[in-house]
C-alpha cells in the first residue's frame, strides 16, 4: 500500500513538472499550485477549461495524463480497496462464524485434531455409519476452509484444556491426533487431563515416540510406516501354496492364499470349497486387487487369490494340504529403502523370508538388512538383486509417480510376478492397478482401519485399497425373511461372505442366514457399496 501511494505521488509530481516545462515553452507562466491543480483534475477525468495547452505536444501529454489517471482510478484504487478493506473484512467475518464451542447436544462424536489422509478416510467411514465428527484446528483461516469443504470444524489452541472442554471431549467416543509426534504428545497429555475415559489414538513417525505417547495417555499409537510395511509384507503370497494371515474378524483369522500351482486350479468354486479338507471357508476371490463375482460353477484360474477364514488349526491344515514343498520360494524384492521399505524388510527378517532391498543410497539401510545398491529402474541392478527368481516385488517409495513407473516396468519384465505397491494419494490407486499391481495399500487405509477397529463399532479388514471386509448388524428384515446374497449384490454391490455367531468366534454360512443363527454379517465391498447397503438395510444404524 505504501508502494502504491508513493508511486501515485511520484506520478503526480512528475506530470506537474512536465506541465510546467511544456507551458513555459508555449510562453505561459504557471506556478506549482496551478500545475498540481491541472494534473489532479486531468487524472481524475473531471475535466478543465481554465488551463489548456495550445501545442500538439501539450495535447499529447494531456492524453497521456488522462489515460494514466483512468487506469489509476479503474484498476489501482479498486485493487487497493478490495485488498486492504474488503478482503480483511470478509476474512474477519468468516473467522467470526467459525465455532469456538460445540453445541451441548453433540454426543458420541469423534474429535479429530487436524486434517490429513488418515483422518479424511476415518471421517468418510464415520459418515457412512452416521457417527458425527468434529475437526479441531488452531488456525481460523484453515477452519474456514474446512468448513467450506463440508467438515464440521472448531477453532482453538491445541494445547489448552479449555479448547477440549468446549469441544465436548467428555462426550466424545474418540480423540484422534495425526500431527507431528511432539504435537500429538501434547494433545494426548492435555486431553487426558480433561477426560480420563475418552479413547485417544495417535500416529507416531518415530519408534521412540510410541512409548512417550503412551505415557502421555494415548490408548492406541500407530507407527504408520511400521504398520504399512507389515501390511505390504503380509500381502506377498509367494508360489508355494501357503496362506498368509492378514488380520482377523472376531477371533477368526482371515488369510490370503494364491492358488497358483495348487490342485485348486481348474476346479469350480463349489468344488474348491468341498475340496478343502479343513473347515476353512472361502470368503471371496480376488484378482489384481479386484473382487471377482464368481458363480458356484465358475472355474478358478492361476492368477486368482482366495480370501479364506478359519481357525488357526484350520489354516494349518490348509497349508498341509496345498503347499508344495518342492516349490522353493524366491526372494522378494523391496524397491525403496525408506522407512516403509525398511519396515517391510524387518517383517521379513522376523519370518525368516528371503528378501533384498534395492536402494540407490545403501547408507539409508541398516547393516543387518540385505540390500543391493543401485537404481531400481536399471534392469541389471534388478537382475543382480534376483528379479528372475523373485516370488514378488514390493514397491515402497513415497512418490506415486515413481511407484506407477516401477509397477509398469516390473510387470513388463515379469508378467507373472506378484507386485505389491504403496500409494500415497487415493486417486493414484486405480492407476497403480492399471499399471499391473496385484495389491495396493496406503497410510490412509492402514491408519484409519486400526483407529476404526479401536473404536469398536464394527471390525474392518483391508483386503486391498478400496476392498474391505467389514461387519454390520443383522438387518431387521432378516427376522422375517432370508437375506439373499444375490439380491444384496445386485442392489448394493456388497457381497455377503459370512457371518459371526454370538461369541464372534465361528464363521457360519451367510447366504440365507437368520437373526437366530448369527449376530453380525460379514460383507466385502468398497465404500460406495457399503454406503448403499447401510442406506438400504440399516437406515437407523
Amino acid at each position: 500500500m505504501l508502494l502504491l501511494t508513493a508511486g501515485s505521488i511520484a506520478m503526480v509530481a512528475l506530470y506537474s513538472g512536465i506541465f510546467l516545462l511544456l507551458m513555459d515553452r508555449e510562453g505561459q507562466s504557471h506556478d506549482w499550485t496551478s500545475a498540481l491543480y491541472w494534473t489532479v483534475t486531468t487524472m481524475s477525468t473531471l475535466g478543465y477549461g481554465d488551463i489548456t495547452f495550445d501545442s500538439d505536444a501539450g495535447r499529447l501529454f494531456s492524453m497521456v495524463v488522462l489515460v494514466s489517471g483512468m487506469l489509476l482510478l479503474l484498476v489501482v484504487l479498486p485493487f487497493m480497496f478490495i485488498q486492504f478493506v474488503v478482503t480483511p473484512w470478509m476474512e474477519e467475518r468468516d473467522k467470526a462464524q467459525v465455532a469456538r464451542k460445540v453445541p451441548d447436544d453433540l454426543n458420541g462424536h469423534i474429535l479429530l485434531v487436524g486434517i490429513g489422509p488418515v483422518t479424511q478416510t476415518l471421517i468418510a467411514r464415520a459418515k457412512r455409519t452416521k457417527i458425527p465428527t468434529l475437526v479441531l484446528v488452531d488456525d481460523p483461516s484453515e477452519a474456514v476452509r474446512l468448513k467450506d469443504e463440508g467438515y464440521q470444524t472448531m477453532v482453538g489452541p491445541l494445547d489448552s484444556p479449555i479448547t477440549y472442554r468446549r469441544a465436548g471431549v467428555d462426550r466424545a467416543v474418540m480423540v484422534v491426533s495425526t500431527a507431528a509426534d511432539t504435537t500429538n504428545t501434547n494433545v494426548a497429555f492435555t486431553v487426558r487431563a480433561v477426560s480420563k475415559d475418552v479413547t485417544i489414538t495417535a500416529t507416531a513417525d518415530k519408534k521412540a515416540s510410541v512409548d512417550v505417547l503412551e505415557l502421555a495417555g494415548a490408548d492406541l499409537v500407530i507407527q504408520l510406516s511400521s504398520e504399512l510395511g507389515t501390511g505390504l509384507a503380509n500381502r506377498v503370497l509367494g508360489t508355494a501354496g501357503r496362506c498368509h494371515i492378514i488380520d482377523s474378524l472376531g477371533k477368526t483369522p482371515v488369510a490370503e492364499a494364491a492358488i497358483q500351482g495348487t490342485s485348486l486350479v481348474g476346479l469350480t468354486l463349489d468344488q474348491a470349497q468341498h475340496h478343502i479338507a479343513s473347515r476353512t471357508k472361502i470368503l471371496a476371490i480376488m484378482q489384481r486387487g479386484r473382487l471377482l463375482r464368481l458363480e458356484s460353477d465358475d472355474q478358478l484360474t492361476e492368477g486368482m487369490v482366495l480370501i479364506i477364514a478359519g481357525s488357526q488349526h484350520d489354516l494349518e491344515q490348509y497349508d498341509q494340504q496345498f503347499q508344495n514343498p518342492q516349490s522353493l520360494e524366491g526372494p522378494v524384492l523391496v524397491l525403496g529403502g525408506g522407512r516403509v521399505g525398511r519396515a517391510v524388510a524387518e517383517s521379513f527378517e522376523k519370518s525368516h523370508a528371503d528378501y533384498t532391498i534395492v536402494e540407490q543410497s545403501d547408507a539409508r539401510v541398516p547393516s543387518h538388512l540385505e540390500v543391493t545398491a543401485g537404481d531400481a529402474a536399471d534392469l541389471e541392478i534388478l537382475k543382480s538383486a534376483g528379479l528372475n527368481e523373485a516370488s514378488g516385488v514390493i514397491i515402497t517409495t513415497h512418490d506415486d509417480d515413481l511407484n506407477v513407473y516401477l509397477t509398469l516396468y516390473c510387470r513388463r519384465l515379469q508378467p507373472d510376478l506378484q507386485i505389491i505397491a504403496r500409494a500415497t494419494s487415493e486417486h493414484n490407486v486405480a492407476t497403480l492397478y492399471r499399471a499391473g499391481a496385484d495389491s495396493v495399500l496406503s497410510y490412509a487405509s492402514i491408519g484409519a482401519t486400526a483407529m476404526w477397529n479401536k473404536l469398536g463399532h464394527s471390525h474392518r479388514v483391508v483386503i486391498a485399497e478400496g476392498s474391505e471386509l467389514f461387519t454390520v448388524p443383522i438387518p431387521s428384515t432378516v427376522a422375517t425373511a432370508q437375506l439373499k446374497n444375490e439380491r444384496v449384490y445386485e442392489m448394493t454391490g456388497c457381497h455377503i461372505v459370512g457371518a459371526l455367531d454370538a461369541e464372534q468366534e465361528v464363521l457360519v454360512e451367510a447366504d440365507g442366514v437368520t437373526a437366530v443363527q448369527a449376530s453380525q454379517l460379514i460383507l466385502l465391498g468398497d465404500r460406495h457399496a457399503e454406503r448403499k447397503f447401510r442406506n438400504m438395510y440399516l437406515k437407523t444404524g
